[in-house]
């Protein structure tokens, strides 16, 4: 593939690389060619389409003028967490709102993001690089600081995106947010993944089928037993909601596990399963990407190949602390080393030196966590 050399908006081929969550959290992926549908926010048929501002997005000039990054397209995918749950003045839970209320609504603005992804495209050689920010992370939402799913909360997609591209020294112009519908949609189309699952997994998984068929409301079947095995689209989701064995860093690599699952379904699906796989989920899609072409050269999907993922912070760069109001948040121990790390992982390089933006926050990140054992 020839270098793009700027980051596209629209490419030859664009991917939706979707991640999938809510209520406490999936993964998956659909990649799709896309043809542009408009702008069709909180219609009832197709993808609810925005275009994100770019000076909205606060992408520092010197991340703009990175000759290195220059060569990529980055993706910001979010699950939301949407909850069917009716409070009254107390805070009560009362009842369930209906699920069709919120399959299209739910994606706008309003809910946490507690599944956070980067997608990082090579446009010379089509390798792809995932990183789940972790939902918990203590950084910078704009007016405060805080957990950094409440981005996405406070001011929808744009929100978010600008709160990674400011404390990541990211350029990231386009998102993609999805839901339940989209994840068991996608799986489904493409007939299932193989997933290994361990028997400490098991009734978690099928607690968590239970509740996802309570916010779908439709049925869930439970699966029997441990081991390899398919999982429909609905099992699947359930699996990456399992945060009880392990912990949050192990449920984000569920989720990614299920992902490059799906991708390697779909690089065995034929045209028209691909297609009808974009079919089934294309109106639980929120999105600012479009494209001027029609639906077409999906056949190149195997181009394009999962190489590497990971999470941020690194391993050995945070800590987890209760931070009173904030709750208990995952402290990157020092953000500039953090984003060094982010920069040569994504990109290969390997003398990234931070903006000052990143400097800034650092240092009140590092004092504010002190006061907290």
């Amino acid at each position: 593939m020839a270098r793009n050399g700027k980051k596209k908006k629209t490419t030859r081929i664009v991917i939706i690389m979707a991640e999938l969550i809510v209520l406490a959290i999936l993964g998956g992926l659909c990649y799709v060619v896309v043809r542009a549908f408009g702008n069709n926010e909180g219609g009832e048929e197709g993808i609810s389409f925005v275009k994100l501002e770019e000076e909205k997005l606060e992408i520092a000039q010197e991340v703009k003028q990175n000759e290195v990054m220059k060569g990529y397209m980055n993706v910001a995918c979010f699950g939301v967490d949407i909850s069917r749950e009716k409070k009254d003045e107390t805070g009560t839970t009362v009842g369930l709102l209906p699920a069709n209320d919120l399959r299209r609504s739910g994606l706008l603005k309003g809910f946490r993001s507690d599944t956070i992804m980067i997608c990082s495209v090579n446009m010379d050689n089509g390798d792809i690089k995932l990183v789940s920010v972790y939902r918990d992370t203590f950084l910078n939402t704009g007016d405060t600081y805080s957990k950094c799913n409440a981005a996405y909360s406070k001011g929808g997609a744009e929100a978010a995106v600008k709160m990674l591209n400011t404390n990541l020294d990211m350029d990231i112009e386009n998102f993609v947010t999805v839901s339940y519908w989209a994840l068991v949609g996608v799986i489904d189309a493409v007939g299932g993944v193989n997933i290994d699952v361990d028997s400490k997994e098991l009734v978690h998984l099928n607690n968590y089928g239970k509740c996802i068929g309570d916010t779908m409301n439709v049925s869930y079947t439970k699966v029997a037993s441990p081991g390899y095995q398919k999982l429909n689209g609905m099992q699947a989701a359930a699996y990456c909601r399992i945060r009880y064995v392990g912990n949050d860093f192990a449920r984000t690599a569920r989720q990614r596990e299920v992902i490059k699952a799906i991708e390697e379904e779909a690089k065995k699906a034929d045209l028209n399963t691909l297609l009808d796989a974009f079919n089934a989920v294309q109106s639980d899609i929120y999105t600012s990407i479009q494209s001027d072409e029609i639906i077409k050269l999906i056949t190149h999907i195997n181009d394009y190949k999962i190489v590497d993922e990971g999470g941020f912070p690194q391993e050995e760069g945070y800590s987890v602390k209760n931070m009173g109001a904030k709750g208990s948040c995952i402290v990157p121990e020092d953000l500039e080393s953090n984003v060094k790390w982010l920069h040569k992982f994504l990109f290969g390089e390997d003398d990234y030196t931070v903006t000052n933006n990143v400097k800034e926050y650092s240092k009140y990140i590092k004092n504010f966590s002190a006061k907290y054992n």
